[in-house]
Parts: C-alpha cells; sequence; structure tokens
C-alpha cells in the first residue's frame, strides 16, 4: 500500500488529481449498486428503518441516561473523519481550483458533505438496520457493514464492498499526503516539502502495524486540534463570506457570472 501511494504522491498534485478523479467516481459507482441491490431485496422495510431512525434519535434508549450527549460527541467525531466539514483541510484542494468565483467553489464544497454524510451514510445505515445484524453482531464500524453486505449479498457481497472501501483508503492517502504537503511548505519552505513526503508513507507503515484504537484516538485528536482554528477562523471571517455571497447571487441574478 506504501508502494501505491508512493508512486501516485511522488508524481505532484498533477498526478493525485488524474488517479483520485479515476478512482472516486468508481468506488461510488461500486458502492452505490451494492447498497441498490440490498434496497431492492428489503424494499418493503424502508420506510420502517427510516421512522426508526428519527424515533429512536430521541426517545428510547439513545434518550436514557444521559446518553444523547454521548452519542453527538460520536457522530461529530465520525462525521468529522467521514467528510472534513470544520476541519480545514478541504479548502486546501478547493483553494488550488481554477474556479474564478470563491462563492461558486463554496457551493460545490458544500455538496461534498451533503452527499457523503446524509446520503451515503444513510444508505449505509439503512443496509445496516434492514439486515439486523446491528442486532445479531458485536462487531462495529467498517466490519458491521461487512457482516450487513454478507448478509444480504452472500458470496459476493462483501467482496463489492471491500473493493470500495480500499478505493476510499487509497484516495483518502493521496489527498492527505497533498494537505500535509501544503501545511509543510507553507510553515519550512518549498525546498523541504518534499521531506514530509517520505515521513508521510512512513506512516502509512505505521498506522497499519498499530492499534486500530490508537489510530482512530490519534485523529480524532488531531482533527480536534485542526478545527479550533478553524472555527476560529469561520466566525471571524463569516461578515466576508457573507457579504461576498450577497454580491454573487446579485450578480447571478443580473445575469453577470
Amino acid at each position: 500500500m506504501m508502494l501505491i501511494v508512493a508512486i501516485v504522491i511522488l508524481g505532484g498534485i498533477q498526478r493525485i488529481a488524474a488517479v483520485a478523479s479515476k478512482l472516486v467516481p468508481f468506488m461510488v459507482l461500486v458502492y452505490f449498486f451494492s447498497v441498490l441491490l440490498v434496497l431492492f431485496q428489503y424494499a418493503g422495510e424502508v420506510p420502517a428503518m427510516l421512522g426508526l431512525i428519527i424515533r429512536d434519535a430521541f426517545t428510547g434508549e439513545a434518550a436514557m441516561g444521559g446518553a444523547v450527549g454521548a452519542v453527538i460527541v460520536i457522530g461529530a467525531r465520525r462525521a468529522a473523519f467521514s467528510n472534513e466539514a470544520g476541519i480545514g483541510t478541504a479548502p486546501m484542494v478547493h483553494g488550488a481550483s481554477k474556479n474564478n468565483e470563491p462563492i461558486r467553489e463554496g457551493l460545490i464544497a458544500m455538496l461534498g458533505p451533503f452527499i457523503d454524510t446524509i446520503v451515503v451514510c444513510t444508505l449505509t445505515a439503512l443496509v445496516i438496520l434492514m439486515t439486523g445484524v446491528w442486532q445479531s453482531t458485536d462487531n462495529d464500524g467498517v466490519r458491521l457493514t461487512l457482516s450487513a453486505f454478507e448478509m444480504a449479498l452472500p458470496g459476493f457481497g462483501k467482496y463489492m464492498l471491500m473493493v470500495a472501501v480500499l478505493v476510499f483508503a487509497l484516495s483518502t492517502m493521496f489527498t492527505y499526503s497533498y494537505y500535509g504537503h501544503k501545511c509543510f511548505n507553507y510553515l519550512f519552505g518549498a525546498e523541504k516539502a518534499n521531506y514530509y513526503n517520505y515521513f508521510y508513507l512512513a506512516t502509512i507503515v505505521a498506522g497499519a502495524v498499530a492499534s486500530l484504537d490508537v489510530v482512530i484516538s490519534f485523529i480524532d485528536g488531531m482533527y480536534a486540534i485542526m478545527a479550533i482554528p478553524t472555527m476560529v477562523s469561520t466566525i471571524y471571517l463569516a461578515p466576508k463570506v457573507r457579504a461576498a455571497s450577497k454580491d454573487y447571487f446579485r450578480r447571478m441574478k443580473e445575469k453577470e457570472v
């Protein structure tokens, strides 16, 4: 895995973009096709499961013993891990785009969390709930999803999910190398930025042999550290964004953009 990532990231942002632009649509198509097969099988249960999600979010076991607060904390941690909203990493990629309108690029950026969290994560939840694996196994995370696909699509479902997860993991590693490279470039200069890539490649090996709990806890901690300055700057710059938004939509209404 380290060698695959090295071949891509050492080629610079052009190679990263070229590879990611091919991998991500493939990943989305494989995953959506797999989920649709499961939803077709359990189509009659979809309304009931959506109702269960909404009902149990505010009642029953989720609301007992102050568990709502814990659920919100876990949800925020996993949402940040899933879509990066509020972390400050994705703007580095959007900032490198050739879009002449910052507000338009911001609108494009907003699609990411919506598609990832509202659409993809809801579909994943439906698969887990409809197959009933959340009640019959102690697995969690991707292992719980794997159990659901294995039950709904025996023989090939788990392999389709594994392909989608592998592509997701690789594309994520490609983009995060770019984030770190840009930050290192800013802090220490362009002539030293390439050293970061070699350090990054070494962390792939370290992360693969470390405990999953340790890795996730470390990532959560780093995300929290990144979120603090990001949210402060977001609040500080909000009036400028609002003014730019009004100007953009005014020009759009007048067909100037």
